[in-house]
C-alpha cells in the first residue's frame, strides 16, 4: 500500500521519538525524505530540502532532519525558528552549477561594496543562507562538504557559490557539533550576527574558516579548524552592512588552529606535503587566529584562552581602517611550527571606506602565558620570526601587556640584518610577510606608548646575532624578569627615541632607568 505524504511525515516523527532521546513532547521534525529528497548522491535536493524548511516555518518552526545519505543541493533559504540537524552519517553536499542553473546570484551592487572584497558584500550565493533571521540552529554529527563551491569570486559565471554558511542581520543563531569540509571561501559568514554561539564544529576549510564580521555577543569553543591558505579564525569589522559596527563582546575557547594540507584534518592523515617556500606569497601556509583586516568598525571587549596553534602564523591583531581597537585579552595559547611570527599587532591607514574617518586606535591589549615553539626563519627568508607590535608616525599602540611568555625561534640571521631598514608601510594591506625581515630575533616594537613586557623567555635554534628586542619610537615601558638569549657580542636592547624605559632583572643587564636617549644599545 503506497504511504500519503503525512503518513510518511508521521512515521518519520514517531521513529524519530525512539531514536533521539532528547527529543520534547512539543519538537517537530521535517524529515527532507518526505518532501522529496533523495541521499543518493546523484540528486539535486533543493526543492525538497526548501519545501520542508517553508513547511515547518508555515507552522511557526521546528527542526528540519536529514538522515543519512548524500544529499546535494543549491541555495538552502534559512527561515526563522528553524533548526537544520544533520544526523550521523548525513553528508549535505554543495552541487556544481550547471548551464547557469546552480546558487541564488550575489545580489545587487551597493555604494558601498567597494570598501570590503567581493566575498565580504554578498551572501545569498551560499549553500545555506539567511537574511534578517532570528531563532536558528544548525547542527548535528553530520556534514556539509562544499564540493561545489568556489574558493574565489567567480561573479562571471551565473549560478556559482561560494560560501558554505552565510547569514546576515541575524540573531539568537547557533552551529553546533557540525563538520565542514570545503567551505569556498568561508566555511561559515555570520556578518551582523549577535548571540551568536558555534560550539564543537570541525571545519577543514579550502580558505577562511569561520568569518565573525560586525557580531556582538559571540561564543566560539571546543572548535578544530584546519585552513592551510588562508585565515582560520577570523573576526573582522567590514563596512558590508553600508555603516562601520564593532565587532565586540567575543569569547573564544577551548580551540585548536591548524595548517594542514586541504582535507586533512577530516581524514585524520594530517598531511603537511605542501611546503611554505614563498615568503612573498598571499595564500601559503596560514591558519591563524586574526582580528582584522577588515575593521571599520573596531574590536572591542574580545578574549581568547586556552587555545593551540601548529603550522600557522599565530596571532594577528590589526587596525587598518579607522575601526577601534580596545580591551583585547589572549590567555594560555600554545603553538608550535609557526611560519613567520608568532604576534603580529599593527596600527596603520588603509583606509578602505568612507572619506574623512580618522586612523585609528588600538589600545589595552594583553597576551599573556603563550609558549611558542619553532617560529619563523625558513629557508628563503631566515630574517622572519621576531613578534611585531607597529603603530604609524603619529599614531601609536597604546597600554600593551605581554606577560609570562616563552618563544623558541628558528633564527639563523646574521648581524648585517640589524641595519635592515623596516618600512612603514603606512597604507599598505597589513601582513608580517610584507616586510619580509625584521632586525630583532625577539620582538620588533616601533609607535608603543605604555608598555609592560614581563616574565619573557626567548631562545633561538639556530645561531643568531641579532638582539631580542629593538624599540623605536617607544615610550613609557617596562622590562622585567627577562631571560633572553644573546649571541657573542650582540646587544639585548637597540633603542631609538625612546623614554621612560626601566629594565629590571634582565640577563646580562644591569637594573636601569633612561628618562630618554635617541640611540643607544645595550
Amino acid at each position: 500500500m503506497e504511504l500519503s505524504l503525512s503518513q510518511k511525515m508521521k512515521i518519520s516523527i514517531f521513529l524519530l521519538y525512539f531514536l533521539v532521546g532528547t527529543v520534547s513532547a512539543q519538537e517537530i521534525f521535517y524529515n527532507v525524505i518526505a518532501y522529496g529528497a533523495k541521499g543518493d548522491g546523484k540528486t539535486n535536493n533543493t526543492k525538497a530540502i526548501n519545501a520542508a524548511v517553508d513547511a515547518a516555518a508555515e507552522n511557526g518552526g521546528g527542526t528540519v532532519y536529514f538522515p543519512a545519505g548524500d544529499y546535494l543541493s543549491y541555495t538552502i533559504h534559512m527561515k526563522s525558528n528553524i533548526s537544520l540537524h544533520l544526523d550521523q552519517g548525513a553528508v549535505l553536499i554543495g552541487d556544481k552549477e550547471v548551464e547557469g542553473t546552480g546558487y541564488d546570484l550575489p545580489g545587487d551592487t551597493t555604494w558601498y561594496s567597494k570598501f570590503q572584497d567581493f566575498g565580504h558584500s554578498y551572501w545569498k550565493n551560499s549553500l545555506i543562507y539567511g537574511d534578517g533571521l532570528h531563532d536558528i540552529a544548525i547542527k548535528g554529527n553530520g556534514m556539509i562538504w562544499g564540493k561545489g563551491l568556489y574558493t574565489h569570486d567567480k561573479p562571471d559565471i551565473k549560478g556559482s557559490g561560494n560560501k558554505a554558511i552565510a547569514l546576515k542581520n541575524c540573531y539568537n543563531v547557533t552551529i553546533r557539533d557540525i563538520s565542514i569540509l570545503h567551505g569556498g571561501h568561508f566555511c561559515i559568514l555570520a556578518t551582523g550576527v549577535d548571540n551568536l554561539i558555534i560550539d564543537n564544529v570541525r571545519a577543514d576549510a579550502d580558505r577562511d574558516g569561520f568569518d565573525i564580521d560586525c557580531c556582538k555577543n559571540v561564543v566560539i569553543s571546543n572548535c578544530i579548524i584546519n585552513s592551510p591558505t588562508d585565515d582560520g579564525l577570523c573576526l573582522k569589522s567590514s563596512f558590508a552592512l553600508g555603516y562601520a559596527r564593532p565587532t565586540e563582546n567575543v569569547t573564544i575557547t577551548n580551540c585548536q588552529v591548524y595548517g594542514y594540507d586541504h582535507g586533512s584534518l577530516m581524514n585524520g592523515t594530517f598531511k603537511t606535503e605542501f611546503i611554505d617556500e614563498a615568503p612573498g606569497a598571499n595564500h601559503a601556509i596560514t591558519g591563524r587566529l586574526k582580528l582584522g583586516t577588515e575593521s571599520n568598525g573596531g574590536f572591542k571587549n574580545i578574549t581568547v584562552s586556552n587555545c593551540v596553534f601548529e603550522r600557522s602564523r599565530g596571532i594577528v591583531i590589526e587596525t587598518a581602517d579607522g575601526g577601534v581597537i580596545e580591551d583585547i585579552l589572549f590567555d594560555n595559547i600554545t603553538m608550535r611550527d609557526v611560519t613567520d611570527t608568532p604576534f603580529f599587532i599593527r596600527l596603520n591607514a588603509r583606509m578602505r571606506g568612507p572619506e574623512g574617518v580618522p586612523v585609528g586606535v588600538c589600545r589595552r591589549v594583553t597576551i599573556s602565558n603563550l609558549n611558542v615553539y619553532d617560529v619563523g626563519g625558513r629557508p628563503k627568508s631566515p630574517e622572519l620570526g621576531a613578534g611585531m607590535v607597529m603603530g604609524i608616525p603619529g599614531h601609536y599602540i597604546e597600554d600593551l601587556t605581554l606577560d609570562n611568555i616563552r618563544i623558541y625561534y628558528r633564527g639563523g640571521a646574521s648581524k648585517e640584518a640589524i641595519d635592515k631598514e623596516v618600512p612603514q608601510n603606512i597604507n599598505m594591506y597589513p601582513d608580517p610577510y610584507r616586510w619580509h625581515s625584521m632586525p630583532a630575533y625577539g620582538i620588533y616594537f616601533r609607535y608603543v606608548k605604555g608598555l609592560r613586557v614581563n616574565n619573557v623567555v626567548l631562545r633561538y635554534l639556530n645561531r643568531d646575532e641579532r638582539p631580542a628586542f629593538i624599540l623605536d619610537d617607544v615610550h613609557n615601558a617596562s622590562f622585567n624578569h627577562i631571560d633572553a638569549q644573546k649571541g657573542e657580542g650582540a646587544p639585548q636592547f637597540i633603542l631609538k627615541n625612546v623614554s621612560n624605559i626601566s629594565i629590571h632583572d634582565v640577563n646580562g643587564l644591569d637594573d636601569t632607568k633612561i628618562e630618554k636617549v635617541e640611540k643607544k644599545k645595550l
